[in-house]
């Protein structure tokens, strides 16, 4: 059976996310959303940038529907 590899998980940056939801949230709102907690989980990495992996932002995007 040949290797199938796995579908990555991309880590995106703030800036990433900010233009998948449309460019019209500011860089403090969501920082206020981190902050606070209703916005998507999110990493520190060792170099103390900020990401977040692509589906924890489609399942955070997914829970606001109603």
């Amino acid at each position: 059976m040949p290797y199938v590899a796995e579908p990555v998980d991309d880590l995106l940056t703030i800036t990433e996310v900010l233009a998948l939801l449309g460019g019209n949230i500011h860089r403090s709102s969501f920082h206020r959303w981190r902050a606070t907690g209703p916005g998507p989980q999110t990493m520190r990495l060792p170099n103390g940038q900020v990401r977040i992996r692509r589906s924890d932002l489609k399942n955070w995007f997914e829970s606001l529907e109603s």
